[in-house]
C-alpha cells in the first residue's frame, strides 16, 4: 500500500490511530525487461526527469536506476541554497525557471520542501568587488531577475551580527527571492510523485555498460541486475558523468572535484539570510534547527571521493570567522563532500550526446541542487520529443566545438 495523499486531516487521523496506516512513500519493484525511458541517476535531477516525463509528457513506462540509494549523491550532500542571480540571459532564464518551480513545488508534489525565501546577499569588500557587484546587479535587472544593491549601512542593519575585521563591507547584491530548501525533502518529494505515476525506482542497480544496435543507437542498459531495454536513455549522474560517458563510448569536457560542506552545533537564531563573502571564500546560512550550514570553494584536486579534507576545513572556517569572530568557540558537528561535475565555462550540458538514444544532463558543478526542477524538466523534454527545449539549446555539447560558451564562473564560484 502506498502512502496516499498527505493532509492535515490525514496526519490527525494517523496520529489518533498510532500511525499504523502509513504506507511506503514509493515502491521497490523488480526491474522489467524493457521501458520506454530509462534514467540513470536517482538524485534530484533523475527523479525530477522521471516526474516531468510522466506528468507533462504522459510517458508511463519509466525506470530510474540508482547505484546506491536515492539522494545518496550530491542531492543529499549540498548546502540547500536556491537562487537565480546569474549574469548571462541564457543562465538567468534557466535558473529563474528553477526558482519559480521551487516556489510552488511543495503544493504540486504534495510534499513540504521547506522552501525558505530568506534572500541571498553577496558582499563586496573592495572597489573591485563593488564594480563586479554592480555589474551583476545591472545584468540581473536587465534579465528580469529581482535584485537590490545595498550599501554598507543597510547591510549592517540587516545583518547586525556581522563583524568584519580585515575585509570592510562596501556594499552587496541582494536577491530576496533566493533562499534555501530541504535537500532530502526535494528528493523524497520527486520520488514519491514519480512513483505515483508508476515510475519504477530501482535502487542498488549499478550500470555496467550499454548495448547498441547495428545503427549505433543505444537500446539497452547493462546492469548488475541484468539487461534493461530502453526506447530512450537519460544520464543524470553529476560527478560520475565522465564514467558513464566512457561506458557509452564518448567523452565529456567535465572534471570531477570534491565540494565540501560543514554544519555546526545548533545556535539561537541570529542569521535570517544566506550570506556570501567572495573575499573570505565562505558562504553561510542558518538552518531551521539553528545549525550553521557553510562551505567554500572546491578542493581543486580531481577526484571522485565524497569525503572532507583538513586543509579545506581550515580555509572555510577561517573565512567564516573573518565575518563572525564571535563564532570562534562554536563546535563543528559534521563535515562531508559531494562529487561535482565542473565544465570549463561553469555552465551545464543539456541535450543529446554523440551516441543516438542517449541524452545527458550534467555539468552543473556547484549549482546542481538549485537547478533540479529545470534540469529535470529540460531532460524530460529531450527524452520525450527527441529535441532540446529552446531553453536548453544554448547548453548543448556542440558549444565546445563552435566556441559559443556561456562563461558563468563569476556567478557559479562559491555561491552555490
Amino acid at each position: 500500500m502506498r502512502s496516499g495523499r498527505y493532509s492535515a486531516w490525514r496526519l490527525l487521523r494517523e496520529g489518533l490511530s498510532g500511525h499504523r496506516g502509513w504506507g511506503p512513500a514509493w515502491r521497490s519493484p523488480e526491474p522489467q525487461r524493457h521501458y520506454d525511458v530509462v534514467i540513470v541517476g536517482g538524485g534530484g535531477h533523475g527523479l525530477a526527469t522521471a516526474y516531468y516525463l510522466a506528468r507533462t509528457h504522459g510517458v508511463r513506462r519509466i525506470a530510474v536506476l540508482e547505484r546506491g540509494w536515492i539522494g545518496g549523491g550530491n542531492s543529499g550532500r549540498n548546502t540547500t541554497i536556491i537562487r537565480s542571480n546569474y549574469f548571462w540571459p541564457e543562465s538567468a532564464a534557466l535558473y529563474d525557471f528553477a526558482l519559480r518551480q521551487y516556489e510552488q513545488l511543495s503544493r504540486e508534489l504534495n510534499f513540504n520542501l521547506m522552501v525558505s525565501q530568506r534572500g541571498l546577499l553577496m558582499l563586496a569588500h573592495t572597489p573591485h568587488d563593488v564594480e563586479l557587484g554592480r555589474r551583476t546587479f545591472n545584468a540581473m535587472r536587465l534579465n528580469g531577475i529581482d535584485a537590490e544593491w545595498l550599501d554598507a549601512d543597510r547591510i549592517l542593519s540587516e545583518v547586525p551580527s556581522l563583524q568584519p575585521s580585515r575585509f570592510p563591507i562596501l556594499g552587496g547584491v541582494m536577491q530576496r527571492r533566493a533562499g534555501i530548501a530541504r535537500h532530502d525533502a526535494v528528493v523524497w518529494g520527486f520520488a514519491r510523485a514519480a512513483d505515483s505515476f508508476g515510475v519504477d525506482i530501482l535502487q542498488g542497480t549499478e550500470v555496467t555498460g550499454f548495448r547498441t544496435d547495428a545503427t549505433g543507437r543505444a537500446v539497452a542498459v547493462l546492469t548488475n541486475r541484468g539487461e534493461i531495454g530502453a526506447g530512450a536513455i537519460g544520464l543524470a549522474v553529476a560527478g560520475s558523468s565522465t564514467q558513464l560517458a566512457d561506458l557509452a563510448g564518448f567523452r565529456l569536457p567535465v572534471t570531477s572535484y570534491a565540494l565540501q560542506a560543514f554544519v555546526s552545533e545548533p545556535l539561537k537564531p541570529f542569521l535570517d539570510t544566506v550570506l556570501l563573502s567572495p573575499a573570505t571564500g565562505c558562504y553561510v546560512s542558518q538552518s531551521d534547527k539553528g545549525e550553521l550550514v557553510f562551505g567554500g570553494a572546491l578542493d581543486l584536486f580531481p577526484s571522485f571521493a565524497q569525503r572532507g579534507t583538513p586543509p579545506i576545513l581550515e580555509q572555510v572556517v577561517a573565512g567564516l570567522l573573518e565575518m563572525f569572530p564571535t563564532l570562534a568557540r562554536v563546535r563543528l558537528l559534521r563535515q562531508w563532500a559531494g562529487c561535482v561535475d565542473v565544465v570549463h565555462d561553469s555552465s551545464p550540458i543539456l541535450g543529446p550526446t554523440p551516441v543516438p538514444g542517449i541524452a545527458i544532463n550534467c555539468g552543473w558543478g556547484t549549482g546542481g541542487f538549485k537547478a533540479i526542477p529545470a534540469g529535470g524538466y529540460l531532460l524530460a523534454h529531450q527524452l520525450a520529443t527527441g529535441q532540446p527545449h529552446p531553453m536548453a539549446v544554448p547548453f548543448g555539447l556542440e558549444r565546445f566545438s563552435t566556441g559559443r560558451l556561456i562563461d558563468e564562473a563569476a556567478a557559479a564560484g562559491i555561491a552555490h
